[in-house]
């Protein structure tokens, strides 16, 4: 008995490795130049607050499903100060975000169609 599940537990195991690597695959930071639908999940949002001296940029957003966040307004490092040059209050963005080194990160962004 303890034999076999020891090979459960194995064959288990064997199998859920994997798909955690897989999972961390997918939210890998995309590519310089990649369009946004290859960034990764966009999320829609409004700017409520830009902070160049921080290179932070307050979002009020919708769920963010590769982050398991429900929607709520909230401070994002970006990836790329120089997109705050881009970003002013009361804009309206298509953005992704991630979690890199701990924080939570917009990585891409393009003005909301």
């Amino acid at each position: 008995m303890k034999r076999t599940s020891s090979i459960l537990l194995a064959v288990t195991l064997g199998f859920a490795l994997p798909l955690g690597a897989s999972a961390a695959d997918d939210r890998a930071t995309p590519q310089q130049g990649k369009s946004m639908d290859s960034a990764g999940p966009k999320s829609y949002g409004e700017v409520k607050k830009v902070d160049k001296s921080s290179g932070k940029v307050t979002i009020k957003h919708g769920p963010l499903g590769n982050l398991g966040m429900p929607a709520m307004t909230m401070v994002f490092r970006v990836k790329d100060p120089a997109m705050l040059d881009q970003m002013k209050e009361g804009d309206k963005i298509n953005f992704v975000a991630e979690k890199v080194n701990g924080a939570f990160t917009v990585i891409h962004t393009e003005p909301a169609k």
